[in-house]
């Protein structure tokens, strides 16, 4: 597990909201770190809103459709993908997601967010939202008991291994030709994007570790 790193995105950071209604600091010399979301219907919203936090950004818990105003990017967070979906048809969730995602703003998936954002679910099939051209089998990597922790290498953050945690976790079976594989294990995907679409099989937000976070969102948290 990585160390945590000391005041990560405190020292000189403000935060505000690129909407209408808030403007940005009279000294320009203050650094505004980017405003990400984290849908807060259910599963560990709180776990990647304080991830967020160590990574330099300024996490927002999105309830409403309202809350996307202003983000700088979205986290669809791990959880139980059915009890998200009831939550994303009640409101026309769907099509501000989509909106979202046209708006070449980060959008990230985790675990049961990665099954939301698939082309395909299998085992049962599901409802999504189609924005990822992947197959994702639910529960691929066995029920809550079967939870497991791994490290792995990945090219893209350097040269320390990513300590990479499965809960419940959907297996990536297929990847559309847009989409870009990140990093393996066992011989298949578990992070991917597609554009600025990314999603991981695993939890990066169960470890100290923020370079998936830094990654997806471009954070250059302060020193």
């Amino acid at each position: 597990m990585a160390p945590r790193r000391a005041g990560i995105g405190h020292a000189r950071r403000t935060c505000y909201s690129r909407g209408p209604t808030r403007q940005p600091p009279l000294n320009p010399m203050l650094h505004r770190a980017p405003t990400i979301g984290v849908l807060s219907f259910q599963g560990d919203f709180a776990a990647h809103a304080q991830t967020l936090e160590r990574a330099g950004a300024c996490p927002r818990l999105a309830r409403r459709i309202a809350d996307l105003d202003g983000l700088d990017g979205l986290i669809l967070p791990g959880g139980e993908s059915t009890t998200m979906l009831r939550f994303l048809r009640a409101e026309p969730w769907f099509d501000a997601l989509r909106d979202f995602a046209a708006s070449d703003r980060p959008l990230f998936g985790t675990c049961a967010g990665a099954i939301l954002l698939a082309r395909v679910v299998t085992h049962p099939a599901q409802a999504s939202l189609g924005l990822l051209d992947i197959t994702a089998r639910r529960n691929g990597y066995g029920r809550q008991v079967d939870s497991f922790t791994a490290r792995i290498a990945v090219d893209a953050l350097g040269p320390e291994p990513l300590e990479i945690v499965f809960i419940r976790a959907p297996v990536i079976e297929a990847v559309g030709p847009g989409v870009e594989v990140l990093a393996t294990y066992g011989g298949r995907p578990v992070w991917v994007r597609q554009g600025r679409i990314f999603a991981t099989a695993f939890h990066p937000e169960m470890t100290d570790d923020t370079r998936v976070h830094e990654f997806v969102f471009d954070l250059k948290p302060s020193s």
